[in-house]
This record gives structure tokens, C-alpha cells and sequence, in this order.
């Protein structure tokens, strides 16, 4: 067995999710299977329909989506996360997925959603096969220092700041 592992995808710029979502489609094209667990997110982007499409891509939400709507996370939102990292932490340690996605999950540990200590000991628990990947703005330095792939997404320039909001099947 291969040794799987913990990537972050980090930074400013746009494109963490994409790149994670690319990477998940490249491991189903090849037959892997694949855990995608959304954190603070619970609308369904076009990329939640891999799902109609690949039965070996399974995602979750544990999110209320209230970071989108500019509100501050409250109890609810504290709830949803810390359950969706029980989940994943069993996911992780099972093995039984080839690939397990946490996105927006730094979001939630900026937040204080999660603690910090609580994401790493889910990742020091992870099956050796299992390649991990983590995105999100704020990747604090603990989790920085724990992967072995860290790439930051840097916003050189981006056309919203011309007045182009998100594109159906480009930004979302």
C-alpha cells in the first residue's frame, strides 16, 4: 500500500476548492474512492454533482452557510462542525476511502469552530493509505507545519474587482 498524504491548499487567491475538487476527480477517474466533507458550506455547488455522476464519491456538508451570508456562526454552527469532525476522524482512521477532502475546513478553525489540536489528532489518526487534502483561507501554522504539501493560493488580480460576480460551471 501506498503511503497517502495531508496536502493544504491555502492562501487569498481563488481556486482552493477547485484544485481539491480536480485532484478528487482525477483519484474517481482512476477508480479511487472519495470523501468529500464540506465544512461551513451547505449550499450545493455545481462540484456537489460528482456525486450523480461517480458512485464512488461520497460528500457531506456540515454547514449552515452562514459565513456566506455575512452572519457570525453561533452554537448551531459550533455543533455542525465538531460533529462533521467526528465523522471524518472515523472516516479517516477506517481507511476505507482513498482520498478524504476537508474543505473550508480552516474557515472553521479560524472561526473557532474547531480547535486546532482536534484537526491534527484526525490527521495523525488517518489509515496510511488515506491522502488527505485541507482548504481554506487561514491555514494556521500548526497545520502547515504537519502537511506535506502545502500550497498557497496567492491573488495576483481577479475580474470581481471589475464587478464580475461568480460565473455559473467557472466561479461556483
Amino acid at each position: 500500500m501506498e503511503k497517502g498524504y495531508v496536502h493544504v491548499y491555502t492562501g487569498n487567491g481563488k481556486g482552493k476548492t477547485t484544485a481539491a475538487f480536480g485532484l478528487a476527480a482525477r483519484a474517481l477517474l482512476s477508480g479511487k474512492i472519495v470523501y468529500v466533507a464540506q465544512f461551513v458550506k451547505d449550499m450545493k455547488y455545481n462540484e456537489t454533482k460528482l456525486e450523480d455522476h461517480f458512485s464512488n464519491i461520497t460528500i457531506r456538508q456540515y454547514g449552515r452557510g452562514c459565513f456566506i451570508n455575512g452572519e457570525m456562526p453561533g452554537e448551531e454552527d459550533v455543533l455542525a462542525a465538531r460533529n462533521g469532525l467526528d465523522e471524518c476522524r472515523r472516516i479517516l482512521s477506517e481507511g476505507q476511502y482513498d482520498l478524504v477532502v476537508l474543505d473550508e475546513i480552516t474557515i472553521a478553525l479560524s472561526f473557532k469552530l474547531l480547535d486546532v489540536s482536534d484537526v491534527l489528532r484526525a490527521l495523525e489518526g488517518k489509515s496510511y493509505g488515506t491522502e488527505v487534502v485541507l482548504t481554506g483561507r487561514y491555514a494556521p501554522k500548526e497545520i502547515i507545519d504537519f502537511a506535506d504539501l502545502v500550497t498557497d493560493m496567492t491573488e495576483v488580480k481577479h475580474y470581481y474587482t471589475q464587478g464580475v460576480l461568480s460565473r455559473d460551471g467557472i466561479d461556483h
